[in-house]
Formats: C-alpha cells, structure tokens, sequence
C-alpha cells in the first residue's frame, strides 16, 4: 500500500524539541515496517518550506534559505515523490464540489486529489479528522501508531 505523509509528519520529524517528534517518527517507523511505500507529494514540500523559513517566533523552524533547500532533498531522499498530474485541478475540483469543502480544509481535499492521482491509498497524519470525510482515503492515526 502507497501511504502519503501529511507535512504534519514530517515537521514533527524534523523538529526534535516538538512534543509530537517521537510519536511521528516512531510512527513513520512502524509504516515503513510494514513495508509500505511512503510518499510525499508536491504540495508537502510547500508547506514544509513555508514552517521550516517561517520565523521562530512565528511558529515556524527559523531556518535559512539554504537550509531548507537542503531538508527539502533529504525528504525526497527519504520518501517517493510523486508529481502533481495535469488532472489534478480537476480532481481537486470535483472532491471540493462533492464534499462541499470550505475554507483551509481545501488544502487537505488538494492533498486528496494527489492521492487520487498518484493511487495513494492512504494517509498518515495527527490530524485524523480532517481527512476522515473523504471515503476513499485510509487514514492512518500517527497517534495511533506512534503510541503502541
């Protein structure tokens, strides 16, 4: 099974201090275990771009340009990336309309869309809820996992 990692993921990840870190990587662990493929998509490298230069004091990482284009390459190192396809506005479209998405839940059915597109079947994410809408995704609780 393919398995997408919300950013959520991956900045616990990264953030050592972060109350969540060891919970994401040992769930990040135990997936990876269970032989499954884990992707990243476009989008993951945005948002993680924008926490990780995002100032300190403004919740993010504080890290330099530089810095994070290096982070950016062990993500992809790490994880399979999958490229965003042509359809892939018109997916999110149609997931947006269906679902009747409103507000920053559409970054989320964008994220959906990428599965959908990329035959990813579910989600790994602290963020159970925002996902659990959407009937075709298995959504995978970091929690969950990172706590057994």
């Amino acid at each position: 099974m393919r398995v997408l990692l919300d950013t959520n993921i991956l900045t616990r990840c990264f953030h050592h201090g972060h109350a969540h870190h060891d919970v994401a990587v040992r769930a990040v662990a135990a997936v990876r275990a269970g032989h499954e493929e884990l992707c990243i998509v476009p989008q993951n490298l945005y948002e993680f771009w924008v926490v990780a230069t995002r100032p300190l004091a403004e919740n993010g990482f504080g890290l330099k340009p530089y810095e994070a284009v290096t982070r950016l390459a062990e993500l992809k190192e790490a994880f399979k990336l999958k490229h965003d396809s042509p359809s892939l506005i018109a997916t999110w479209e149609r997931l947006v309309e269906d679902y009747k998405v409103c507000g920053k839940a559409g970054h989320d059915a964008r994220l959906v869309a990428a599965m959908e597109e990329s035959g990813i079947e579910a989600i790994l994410t602290f963020n159970v809820r925002d996902f659990s809408r959407f009937r075709n995704v298995t959504v995978l609780s970091a929690t969950e996992i990172g706590t057994r």
